[in-house]
């Protein structure tokens, strides 16, 4: 028989452990403890209480009228959290249950939504509730089990798995590249039309590498935004040169959208897909799935680089 902890429980497991073993001296057997101990968690309970629970000689031990009232709701508060502690650890080995992700809009829309449908298949005790925001937000305040996050992160205690770095590379039409050419060198970019968002490292000078190769380049153009779904529907439709994350547009690369420019160089920047969980060591099965589940489809490349000619995803 295991003790539960806490001097509460521990007289009132010394109680139930005397009543069905029928002595002080089998109740300490069962527990492992000295009787001396059993009998000062006995006093102890019913001193606490104010109640008699037991009649003791030296012959026996019987319940009073107290006693078997208590016994009876002690029992089925025990049955009770014994039922929850088995819940509770079957909870970390099987995948079910509510489980609440926070996930980039447009990433998930592309890479994980399609998906949905298998992971329901393959877990269909776990219910989802999924919330897109490009905020990074807080897993243990906000209650959410994972977040998947694109970017760089700081060193903030989440346990974090990392799936695959992220570049940031420049496209543009076919339309746009025929009529105003490509560019073959950085410095080229001067002359062409250049989507922007409105924050540093984007909106006038790109900072590019290639291999160890570092430059800051001057850019302009006509359209300055800071809605990533808009600057891409404009590169699509041939307004000019973007720098986009090369899982945004592994799609469009494959099937002709896009294409791209300068492609020996990409922007200087350090940022990957991964997913960050709430601190600690046990991690819930249903979050255990849903990780293990979306690192499948990073082996042995990124779903954006297996993309086919007709947009299928190829395994």
């Amino acid at each position: 028989m295991q003790e539960r902890g806490g001097p509460q429980f521990e007289q009132i497991d010394a109680f139930v452990a005397v009543v069905e073993h029928g002595g002080i001296s089998a109740a300490a057997r069962a527990l492992d403890r000295d009787p001396s101990v059993i009998s000062r968690r006995l006093d102890a309970l019913e001193a606490r209480l104010g109640v008699r629970l037991l009649s003791r000689t030296t012959r026996r031990i019987t319940l009073t009228e107290a006693g078997g009232t208590y016994l009876t709701r002690v029992r089925t508060v025990l049955s009770e959290l014994a039922a929850a502690e088995s819940e509770a650890a079957e909870g970390a080995s099987v995948a079910r249950g509510l489980l609440r992700l926070s996930l980039p809009a447009t990433y998930a829309r592309r890479w994980i939504a399609p998906r949905l449908p298998e992971f329901v298949a393959a877990y269909p005790e776990v219910q989802l509730e999924l919330r897109h925001t490009d905020r990074f937000v807080d897993l243990v305040a906000e209650g959410y089990d994972a977040a998947v996050r694109i970017g760089e992160l700081s060193d903030s205690g989440l346990v974090v798995r990392r799936f695959a770095p992220v570049e940031t590379i420049l496209c543009a039409s076919p339309d746009y590249v025929a009529r105003k050419g490509a560019p073959v060198k950085p410095a080229d970019l001067e002359s062409h039309e250049c989507l922007r968002f409105p924050m540093e490292g984007f909106r006038q000078g790109w900072k590019l590498r290639s291999g160890a190769e570092h430059v800051t380049q001057r850019v302009s153009g006509s359209i300055v935004s800071d809605e990533g779904e808009g600057l891409f529907a404009a590169c699509i439709a041939g307004a000019g040169i973007l720098p986009a994350s090369d899982w945004e547009i592994g799609q469009e690369l494959a099937d002709g959208r896009l294409v791209r420019v300068l492609p020996q160089w990409r922007f200087d920047v350090e940022s990957a897909v991964q997913v960050v969980l709430p601190p600690g060591r046990l991690i819930p099965a249903k979050t255990r799935a849903f990780v293990e589940w979306l690192a499948r489809d990073f082996v042995p490349t990124p779903p954006w680089h297996r993309c086919g000619p007709t947009g299928q995803r190829l395994s």
